[in-house]
């Protein structure tokens, strides 16, 4: 927390997407301009290396290549959270240490993930937070998220916030995120510094509702989310209201049609980048649902259909 009690990092922090050419190759130019872009467009931080990075399908040397590239561009403009993820508590760890050292101003980790029925216990869960927090000085997210499988009950959650140092901020993306949420906060107090909204934002406004304080969403349209968020924070409610319907559509269709070439397809359409391949086995759109997608986001005029024109 700030002096004041107020939280360090709140607001719109979007995943950015890992660039790649249209052989496959990491695009590090292209990169740098997709993380310009987002920032023009209002984002408060960016993330990086999250699912929505595509993080599962980069090498280690690929990983440290995108998080150089990233924090050496964005030179302190705005604050960059890097996932660390990574099953093993001692690679995670290293992994995050790395990233303060290369200046990342928080880390995002899920509970030890191999795959979504490969569990561990809940005290091993948080020797793994605990071991990895003792190895850095920068916050932690809990990134509590469908696919990483293990179950995070807001009463455990709580104690790792009050008993772990770094651990003091909650990405929720699970079913029904804004009870969840709303339980956290009442369980964890001062110590739940930061409880987030995640998954597109397609449960924004009832997690705003619950007390969320910032929102992890794709990389497309940083612009659309702050006209939810700005007015919600001021008290301005009922516009918070309608520009979350104005902007549901979009968001519905990046969560439940596009997913994470979402972000990519609206910057290749835009000019920021000149690819929007994914890696095999993921595949590209089809015609017909990218087509839908640009004519949603059309409608909406963000800004990265203008930024590069």
């Amino acid at each position: 927390m700030t002096a004041q009690g107020q939280p360090r990092y709140r607001g719109v922090f979007p995943v950015a997407p890992t660039v790649f050419t249209d052989s496959g190759d990491l695009d590090l130019d292209g990169q740098r301009r997709a993380i310009d872009f987002m920032i023009d467009a209002g984002s408060h931080g960016i993330c990086i290396l999250a699912n929505f990075s595509e993080q599962f399908v980069l090498t280690d040397a690929e990983r440290e290549s995108v998080q150089d590239a990233v924090l050496e561009h964005v030179a302190g403009r705005v604050p960059v959270i890097v996932t660390t993820t990574h099953f093993g508590t001692a690679v995670c760890a290293e992994r995050s240490r790395r990233a303060q050292e290369a200046g990342a101003a928080m880390v995002m980790i899920m509970p030890p993930y191999h795959g979504a029925t490969f569990r561990v216990p809940e005290e091993s869960t948080f020797q793994f937070y605990q071991r990895v927090s003792d190895a850095i000085d920068i916050p932690i997210m809990v990134q509590d998220a469908p696919v990483a499988g293990t179950p995070l009950s807001p009463a455990f959650l709580a104690r790792m916030a009050r008993e772990i140092e770094n651990v003091s901020y909650f990405k929720v993306e699970v079913p029904q995120a804004a009870a969840k949420l709303r339980t956290l906060i009442e369980l964890g107090g001062d110590a739940i510094e930061g409880p987030w909204d995640g998954e597109e934002a397609i449960t924004l406004l009832a997690d705003l509702d619950a007390g969320a304080t910032g929102a992890m969403t794709g990389g497309g349209y940083p612009d659309g989310i702050r006209q939810i968020m700005d007015p919600y924070e001021a008290g301005r409610r009922e516009e918070a209201v309608e520009a979350y319907g104005r902007w549901l559509p979009l968001i519905n269709y990046e969560n439940r049609q596009a997913g994470l070439i979402a972000a990519k397809v609206l910057m290749k359409e835009g000019g920021v980048i000149k690819s929007e391949a994914v890696r095999h086995p993921l595949q590209p759109l089809h015609p017909k649902t990218r087509a839908g997608l640009i004519e949603t986001a059309r409608r909406l005029d963000p800004l990265v259909l203008r930024w590069a024109r």
